[in-house]
């Protein structure tokens, strides 16, 4: 191999490392494609995913915990694999629907130091006309404590949630009772967009002036 392609695939190496974040990439397509073709999808919709995960030097800040944007970034991978675990993807494409996160709400309880062992525990908690809520607790291997939990609206387009939850549980089932605190989370979303859209309208009619 000549010096001239040496420096190339360096260089390209060097830039796609730059322009893209290769690790997450990687990371996220190994899990996603080790639950879709080795795991068998649960029995019960509602039992809770297991993802095992470990602090490694690059996730911490300056207080040497793990930074608070790492917790959604591992939220996110263990999203994504549960999606292929429970048959979301696959149910998605087969109903011709796709579905997006449009909100979520996070609450750190006890920081996480370097190499410490943590799950994060990620299940169904309920869903209604437009969407399906997910809770990923964050829990230490060490004492067994949450240290984190965040919870996740998934807007659903396209298609029903019921119709998606149907076709991953294989038969007809209801939504349980969405928990208390993430009714009052609702009620805020709902009145935070109230207010957005006051003031949208706002600066619509001073431009209109």
């Amino acid at each position: 191999m000549s010096l001239l392609w040496i420096i190339a695939i360096c260089f390209a190496s060097i830039l796609t490392m730059t322009l893209l974040d290769m690790w997450f990439l990687v990371r996220q397509g190994l899990h996603y494609l080790y639950a879709l073709l080795w795991q068998k999808p649960p029995k019960d919709i509602f039992q809770p995913f297991v993802m095992q995960n470990l602090v490694l030097t690059t996730d911490l800040d300056c207080m040497l915990h793990m930074n608070n944007a790492r917790y959604l970034r591992e939220s996110n991978i263990a999203t994504c694999t549960f999606f292929a675990r429970y048959g979301l993807s696959a149910a998605l494409r087969a109903l011709g629907g796709s579905t997006v996160l449009s909100a979520s709400c996070s609450r750190h309880r006890q920081p996480l130091r370097v190499f410490e062992r943590f799950d994060i525990h990620t299940r169904i908690l309920g869903w209604d006309d437009h969407a399906f809520y997910l809770e990923q607790k964050f829990v230490s291997s060490r004492k067994g404590f949450v240290v984190a939990v965040i919870h996740c609206r998934h807007h659903v387009k396209g298609i029903t949630p019921e119709a998606l939850m149907e076709l991953i549980g294989r038969k007809k089932v209801q939504s349980p009772e969405l928990p208390e605190e993430v009714k009052h989370w609702l009620k805020y979303n709902e009145a935070s967009s109230q207010r957005l859209r006051a003031e949208s309208n706002l600066q619509k009619n001073n431009k209109e002036q």
